[in-house]
Parts: C-alpha cells; structure tokens; sequence
C-alpha cells in the first residue's frame, strides 16, 4: 500500500506565534540518494530510513513516502555515507485555525535563517484550496532549490 504525502511549502519571514509555546522537534536529516530519495533522519531521539519516489503531480505536492525504523547505531554508520551536507532544523508544530498543522522549520548551520513552513492535506484537491494565512510569504511547494534533498547537495 503507498503512504502518499501531499504538502505545500511556504517562505516565513516572520512568524507571529511564539515558538516557546510550541512543541519543537530537533531534527537533523542526511541523504544518501536523492533519485530517489533516500534519507535518514533523527527526529529528538528517534531514527528513521526514509524512502520518497519523484512528485505524482505536475507542481509536485504528492509523492510515496516510506518510513523505517533504525536504531542509533545504524543512524550514525549511515550518516557517514551521506551525499552533501547535514541539515540541522528545529521544527515547531503550529495547530492552524483550519485544523492543520504547521510544521515550521526554522534551519540552522548553513542554512540559519531560512524559515519554510509545511502543511500536509489529505488529497490534492484540499492542498490546491487552502487558503495560507496572510503571515505566509512565497508559496515554494513546486520550487527544487527548497526541498531539502537540494539543499544537502547544493548548499548555499
């Protein structure tokens, strides 16, 4: 069965919730292919194997997505056979009027500054009608050089 996930992707140059109020998930993430995707990722203190095949849609907001578990040991080995460079992210989790959830990533290392803020739907159709709150800046959903397997590749 495929896990299909569908999101948009926004530019956040200012957020006017404040984040200590927020559940925050540290997250750091390496990938060891990009086509397809094959990424790890430490998310607090879970690990996890990522498998992404390409976008199912023209603007590619849908794509399969696999998750497998790992142990920190198996993190660690694999993180050193990584293509590119690590990329550290704190991401707070923002309830949305809606009944979404915002995961907004606020980058660090080389990319300290950079804001994106994601929300998953549920089908196409839904993510093609959400209406993003005016704090939002630039929708990026369709754009390569913020997807985070580029960004490992081709760093700023």
């Amino acid at each position: 069965m495929d896990n299909i996930e569908i999101e948009r992707k926004w530019l956040i140059a200012q957020c006017p919730v404040d984040l200590n109020d927020c559940e925050c998930l540290e997250i750091e993430q390496a990938y060891l292919s990009v086509s397809p995707t094959v990424r790890i990722r430490k998310e607090n203190d879970t690990y996890y194997l990522t498998y992404k095949n390409s976008g199912k849609d023209e603007a590619g907001l849908a794509h399969t997505e696999y998750n497998l578990p790992l142990d920190r040991e198996s993190y660690e080995h694999l993180k050193e056979k990584k293509d590119g460079i690590l990329i550290s992210k704190k991401r707070y989790l923002i309830p949305l009027d809606d009944g979404h959830t915002l995961e907004l990533d606020v980058f660090e290392g080389t990319y300290a500054g950079l804001i994106i803020a994601e929300v998953e739907f549920d089908s196409e159709e839904e993510a093609y009608a959400f209406k993003a709150p005016e704090w939002f800046g630039e929708d990026v959903s369709g754009i390569a050089k913020y997807k985070n397997a580029y960004m490992a590749l081709y760093t700023a």
